[in-house]
């Protein structure tokens, strides 16, 4: 008898949950801040009758209770039977049936890992994920994390986590799959982007530390890396920027003859520091377009006075920079701001809306596109540079980065 009161309660928190997001009724625009990936909570409060969905909605779940009470009755391992669990297996394939790779349920372990992501701090491999042509991809390996230094490179992709294929693996499953406690070893097969022999790569976990932004000036040039747009990165941005105009008031022949900023790998993160960054090298002018569902259209334009509107700037990009990286990139070639180097982007041109739902679990929603100032889409394309040139990895010379100072130092 216990058992049966357990389940009748799981019917009906499946049913409220499945309500909820066939309403669209959970979480909310979170205020002024909308978002790539954006972190906060939203409630909703609703009256659940067991009834037939209304009208237009002609679905039965019938069907859904009839295969339940079958598998309670007949499924062999009894242990296997969790509530629980077969909540959520439920809602992941209600959720997964829309056929986008960005929309997903992620249980509260897997919602607490999305966010340690932006956090900037986690224990795994190192790697950021994506889909290609609907196959799993590294977006761009970690600098000097376990990956890189395994020979995984941006736009490989994963054919193997251990043993298990990844075609019907979602991404939030193949991150909880690759992270794991620091010491442990995972083995990953994969394809090198434009090879035919895949290879594998077994790979020991660390406790991965990523900072935003790191700064270099040298000979008059300020190279600045930006690895992801996360929580910390408008404060160590501003930092870096401080220490990069005060080297260039100490110079006091040549001056700054200009900056690197190198968004290689850069998977991108939160829309609203795109415009941050964008803002800092730009005086006005559009930074980027969301476009929703219903064809409207939002306009995100320079917010603020930045400090480096008026050095020559080559920005440096290749097919691991996706999201945000590419709407920073986009916007500054579209403006004539900057020049592009290296090779096409990544190709991510939609904006997905996280939502935190009830115990601590979450809902990533694909709820807009991204246009260029032109109202042009790179999605799937991926923005063409203006100097096309690839990095070789067997050289020890950076040629992408070196084609960016003879760009800066002709001008």
């Amino acid at each position: 008898m216990k058992i049966k009161l357990n389940l009748r309660q799981v019917r009906l928190i499946i049913v409220i949950t499945a309500l909820l997001l066939l309403a669209g009724g959970i979480g909310f625009w979170l205020g002024g801040n909308r978002v790539l990936f954006p972190w906060q909570t939203g409630q909703s409060q609703v009256v659940i009758e067991r009834r037939k969905p209304a009208e237009k909605q002609e679905i039965e779940f019938s069907l859904f209770w009839e295969v339940w009470d079958r598998l309670e009755e007949s499924f062999i391992d009894k242990t296997a039977l969790k509530p629980g669990e077969m909540v959520y297996g439920a809602i992941k394939g209600m959720v997964a049936a829309l056929g986008d790779p960005y929309t997903v349920f992620l249980p509260p372990e897997e919602n607490k890992q999305a966010k340690e992501d932006l956090g900037g701090s986690f224990e795994g491999v190192g790697i950021q994920l994506g889909f290609k042509d609907g196959n799993l991809a590294v977006i761009a390996p970690l600098s000097g994390m376990p990956a890189e230094r395994a020979g995984v490179r941006a736009g490989d992709l994963i054919l193997k986590i251990e043993d298990k294929e990844t075609t019907v693996v979602i991404l939030p499953e193949a991150v909880r799959l690759i992270r794991g406690p620091k010491g442990t070893t995972i083995k990953l097969t994969l394809l090198h982007e434009g090879e035919s022999q895949p290879y594998e790569a077994l790979i020991t976990r660390e406790t991965i530390i990523v900072p935003s932004v790191e700064a270099v000036f040298e000979d008059g040039v300020a190279h600045l890396k930006l690895m992801r747009f996360g929580e910390r990165t408008n404060e160590e941005w501003d930092r870096a920027v401080e220490g990069i105009v005060s080297e260039c008031q100490g110079v006091k022949v040549s001056g700054c003859q200009g900056v690197i900023l190198d968004l290689r790998n850069n998977p991108g993160g939160y829309l609203t520091g795109s415009v941050f960054i964008a803002s800092e090298f730009l005086d006005s002018g559009v930074v980027v377009i969301q476009e929703l569902a219903k064809g409207t259209r939002e306009t995100f334009s320079v917010n603020r006075q930045g400090k480096l509107t008026t050095l020559p700037l080559v920005v440096l990009v290749n097919n691991g920079s996706a999201s945000a990286s590419e709407i920073v990139a986009a916007a500054l070639q579209e403006h004539g701001r900057a020049k592009i180097v290296g090779e096409p982007t990544f190709g991510k041109g939609t904006i997905q809306e996280a939502q935190d739902l009830t115990g601590g679990s979450g809902l990533h929603v694909t709820t807009a596109r991204w246009l260029l100032p032109s109202g042009k889409s790179i999605d799937k394309k991926g923005l063409i540079p203006d100097n096309q040139i690839k990095d070789n990895p067997e050289t020890e010379e950076d040629e992408q980065l070196e084609k960016a100072l003879r760009i800066l130092l002709q001008e």
